[in-house]
């Protein structure tokens, strides 16, 4: 039986994406597929471009209402032409090479949560690659040069070496302490770097960022849904977890208000950016159609309710953060998984990327598979929302024979669909911990169920 290394997947999958990027353009895409699913107004390609252009004029680009990426991506400009950005070559290598890195960390989380090294090789590293490399709701938004993919990256190489700086991790009897100690810190200080940069992207990865230092702190990354005995710290002084909670903080806050400097001298030491960006997700400024519920609501909405709700629906985001943290306390990998869930179902301005992020996690945690109550039902309702959702927009935007309201509709069911995986999720997570499954025995194979008559 045939079987590939994961190195060769990913180079085959590279291969494949690259060739794709580079003869498919995003106009293109946009006007098929992807549509009004493969980028929003804070990461569109071709907003950056105009922002860069309008910014390497003296122009202040955050002055039309347009342009909401961060300063940093501005700061390209310095350091690269600005005919680069219209490049089908570079634009192609840069996705390929994002996409290319979020798969190998996502192989770095599996391989860690089983207690491998990242260095090892597992029998499952090629089907991640392949989920999530040729997963359609990642690659659209790349081939639309959407710049989700590069926060997709971001966030997965945190998470993995969030996993890495664990307490008691991969590392091992055979390296010197202190050399595993010294690793460990570099581990952490990456991804609490990663952290700070997606979270300075966009405000919404906020809801992540408690998960993620849970991850940092705990003794390993390992799978404990079936033995949940509370949050094991990584510490040598098990007794309090304040000093390391409060040193983990400020080092990403130390991050965070370098990168947030970095951006006012771009433009200037200005402020005027950050309501444009960070702003715009809890104000809600461009209400162009995008897979996500709010626009629709806010489009409807009077402007005398319209602070009320907004203040609802930001809120609405935040009161989930507390519960899951406490209940996925030991499992801290799982309480990200479902809160990513949670974000890509929820966010003000989602792409396809988002569900494509929390559909690709699914990978990672096998051990809850033969607990789910309803996969077949949340299966076939996302594709029934991934497929209509173009067709409604093409309808309604191209021919002229819908409305509004038909891609409303395919939105609603994309938010039902993610809600069903999400509720899934949360009890395959819970119900591991019971043990047995009616109908199957401990190997995961069907057993005759005998009834009294």
């Amino acid at each position: 039986m045939l079987s590939l290394r994961p190195t060769h997947t990913l180079a085959l999958c590279i291969l494949l994406r690259a060739l794709l990027a580079y003869w498919i353009s995003p106009s293109s895409v946009s006007s098929t597929a992807g549509f009004l699913s493969s980028s929003s107004p804070l990461t569109s390609w071709l907003n950056l471009q105009e922002g860069i252009y309008l910014f390497k004029r003296g122009i202040d680009p955050y002055s039309g209402g347009v342009f909401r990426h961060s300063p940093l991506y501005l700061s390209l400009s310095s350091l690269l032409p600005i005919s680069i950005f219209s490049n089908p070559l570079f634009c192609a290598i840069l996705f390929t090479v994002a996409d290319a890195f979020a798969a190998y960390a996502l192989i770095g989380i599996w391989r860690l949560r089983q207690g491998l090294r990242l260095t090892m090789e597992s029998s499952r590293d090629s089907l991640l690659v392949a989920i999530y490399m040729l997963n359609p709701c990642i690659f659209i938004p790349s081939l639309a040069r959407s710049t989700s993919s590069l926060d997709n990256a971001c966030l997965l190489g945190a998470v993995m070496w969030a996993c890495e700086a664990c307490g008691s991790g991969p590392g091992g009897k055979s390296e010197n302490e202190s050399v595993v100690s010294s690793k460990r810190s570099r581990s952490k200080s990456r991804s609490l770097l990663l952290l700070a940069l997606r979270t300075h992207l966009s405000t919404d990865t906020l809801i992540l960022l408690p998960p993620t230092m849970m991850l940092i702190l705990s003794q390993d990354p390992g799978s404990r849904l079936a033995s949940p005995r509370g949050f094991v710290p990584g510490t040598k002084n098990k007794s309090t977890l304040t000093t390391p909670i409060l040193v983990l903080l400020a080092e990403w806050f130390l991050y965070w208000t370098l990168l947030t400097l970095l951006s006012s001298l771009v433009v200037g030491f200005g402020s005027g950016w950050m309501g444009q960006t960070w702003g715009a997700s809890f104000t809600l400024p461009d209400l162009t159609p995008n897979p996500g519920v709010w626009w629709y609501f806010f489009t409807e909405m009077f402007d005398h309710f319209r602070p009320f709700f907004l203040m609802v629906f930001s809120v609405h985001l935040l009161l989930y953060v507390a519960p899951v943290c406490i209940k996925f306390q030991h499992d801290p990998l799982y309480a990200f998984f479902i809160l990513t869930g949670i974000l890509s179902t929820f966010k003000p301005y989602p792409t396809l990327s988002d569900p494509g992020l929390f559909m690709a996690l699914w990978g990672v945690f096998p051990e809850v598979y033969k607990y789910l109550r309803h996969p077949l039902v949340t299966f076939l309702t996302s594709l029934h929302a991934l497929l209509l959702q173009p067709l409604f927009a093409h309808l309604w935007l191209s021919h002229g024979t819908g409305n509004a309201n038909f891609y409303y509709a395919t939105t609603l069911v994309g938010a039902c669909s993610g809600g069903l995986a999400l509720v899934d999720a949360c009890w395959a997570g819970l119900r591991i911990a019971v043990g047995g499954v009616e109908g199957v025995d401990e190997r995961g194979e069907e057993k005759e169920v005998v009834t009294q008559q």
